[in-house]
């Protein structure tokens, strides 16, 4: 690899001394998809606000001209780090550690718009949650992209809006588009996780539970919207990522089949209803 450039319950609050502290550390992992970490970088990175110190590129060995790309980035807070293998998610739990700033962001490299230093804005959301450790940016409503689509027309039940501490959020499903944490959070975990087994997985998933674990929550910030592109719509989808989405539904359709089964055996509804084991399938 190449550089260029004691558990809490959930009425706990963060470490008050960190408030203190507004610097931000962004990190985005890319590969090959340069034509999108363009738009990120010109459209995203660069509308930051002072709050945000560091920015990590992270390239994950492209070969379609990102490097070419990346060594015309000027702006001085920005590193760029060159890896010489594709490690997919598992780069955030290395790139977040080379940063010293006390709220880190993680940015996917096809988030392609967002407002004038929206990072100032999930900064001052997330300082007026103490409960929240994980708080994600709303998406634009794009048909074209899967998580806009999940987010606007085929799971929209799953979002409750809510108000709380003068922030509106929507409570339901948080993803790592665009999402901040604190260090002091991230440390307590035990940082980002690492899959010895998969390039591309659900690192966000994984971290989301570890602070649950401890006490906090994870929402969604309605009051800002970024727009993310991911679909092979905008962009070829890496083998990697298909791979781990086809064993995924190929589990939950086994799991499916298994509880339709079990939902047969006599009783076991009305059982499962007393004591609220399993959700019944459709």
């Amino acid at each position: 690899m190449a550089d260029m450039g004691t558990s809490p319950t959930r009425t706990h609050a963060r470490d008050q001394r960190q408030l203190a502290d507004d610097s931000i550390a962004i990190v985005v992992l890319t590969h090959n998809r340069v034509h999108l970490l363009r738009k990120c970088v010109e459209n995203v990175l660069l509308r930051t606000s002072n709050e945000t110190r560091e920015i990590v590129i992270w390239d994950n060995a492209s070969t379609d001209g990102t490097a070419d790309y990346l060594r015309t980035v000027a702006d001085p807070r920005i590193r760029i780090v060159s890896s010489e293998r594709n490690i997919g998610q598992n780069a955030y739990a290395r790139a977040f550690r080379l940063t010293t700033a006390a709220y880190f962001v993680e940015v996917d490299d096809d988030v392609v718009d967002a407002p004038e230093e929206w990072d100032a804005t999930l900064l001052r959301a997330f300082k007026r949650l103490p409960h929240i450790g994980f708080l994600a940016a709303d998406l634009v409503n794009d048909p074209n992209d899967v998580a806009a689509r999940y987010r606007y027309y085929i799971r929209p039940h799953e979002y409750t809006a809510v108000e709380e501490n003068g922030v509106k959020l929507l409570r339901g499903p948080a993803g790592g588009a665009c999402a901040i944490t604190s260090r002091e959070l991230n440390e307590r975990v035990g940082g980002y996780r690492e899959d010895k087994k998969n390039i591309f997985w659900l690192e966000d998933a994984a971290y989301i539970a570890d602070l649950e674990r401890i006490g906090f929550e994870a929402a969604v910030l309605a009051e800002l919207k970024v727009h993310h592109t991911g679909s092979a719509y905008y962009g070829a989808t890496s083998p990697e990522k298909t791979a781990y989405w086809k064993a995924y539904w190929r589990r939950r359709a086994r799991r499916l089949a298994v509880k339709k089964l079990v939902f047969r055996v006599p009783f076991f509804p009305r059982v499962n209803a007393r004591f609220g084991w399993f959700v019944p399938p459709d």
